[in-house]
């Protein structure tokens, strides 16, 4: 009688957390890439109440509403500045998605768990996600800071205001320079703030969309199902973020004197 090695649970556990891993950063990136004109956008709007006190009567320093703001950084700065900052963006992902949907899928499955009829309750989806979401953004917090600067440069040379950063490189050392580590994560706390209530409200929201939708529709686990659920996690998680995510940008954006303060 031939025995065969059955291989460990761990290892194939294991192996399915790195596949996770690597398939969520790619396609949050390829995502982000697709999106990004959008987050500069918001990104311009959410400092708009800033600049508007600073520009002394300058036509150009202010924009009104998502359109207006996206056509003025095409025709003013260059189509290909919609895309400023996007390799900060990038290793943002590398990091902040990675570890997001590791670490809930590792709390779903080996800590909080399923009930025994298969069924996942929103108290557990919420901590998951809150957990999950904080955590990742917090160690992905220095690329996000490096963005909001990097995204923020046109509009400074539009101000006639002297360059702040030249690169992700440059924004990385002259923080760091200036503030020190910790300088890395000035604004991490309305930014975590911020990843939990996204998370809470995307995660959760996910989750509970696609059971609902499995129990009170005709329809079956499929793509159609979870376009629907993605859609409802998505209004529902930008809607929660929105005030922590301008709170954020507003901090990151602040200038540093001497002292990193």
């Amino acid at each position: 009688m031939v025995q065969t090695k059955v291989p460990p649970v761990q290892n194939n556990y294991a192996d399915a957390l790195w596949c996770t891993y690597i398939v969520s950063v790619v396609a949050a990136s390829v995502a982000e890439f697709l999106t990004y004109p959008l987050d500069l956008t918001k990104t311009r709007l959410q400092i708009q109440g800033e600049v508007a006190a600073q520009s002394n009567g300058n036509p150009q320093a202010v924009y009104r509403g998502m359109v207006r703001t996206a056509i003025g950084i095409s025709q003013e700065e260059g189509f290909l500045k919609l895309w400023q900052g996007i390799t900060p963006a990038i290793y943002r992902h590398v990091v902040y998605s990675g570890i997001r949907i590791v670490t809930y899928e590792y709390l779903r499955r080996s800590v909080l768990k399923k009930n025994e009829d298969g069924s996942f309750p929103i108290w557990k989806s919420a901590i998951g996600g809150v957990t999950s979401g904080g955590l990742a953004q917090f160690c992905a917090s220095p690329a996000d800071l490096v963005k909001v600067q990097l995204q923020m440069e046109g509009k400074r040379r539009l101000l006639g205001k002297p360059p702040r950063v030249k690169s992700a490189s440059h924004a990385f050392f002259k923080i760091l320079h200036e503030g020190g580590i910790r300088g890395l994560w000035k604004g991490s706390i309305p930014n975590v703030q911020r990843a939990a209530l996204v998370n809470l409200g995307d995660l959760t929201t996910y989750d509970t969309a696609k059971q609902f939708i499995l129990t009170h529709t005709r329809l079956e686990d499929s793509h159609t199902t979870h376009v629907l659920s993605s859609g409802c996690a998505g209004l529902v998680a930008a809607t929660m973020g929105t005030p922590a995510d301008v709170v954020k940008t507003r901090i990151m954006n602040q200038p540093t004197d001497s002292n990193g303060r």
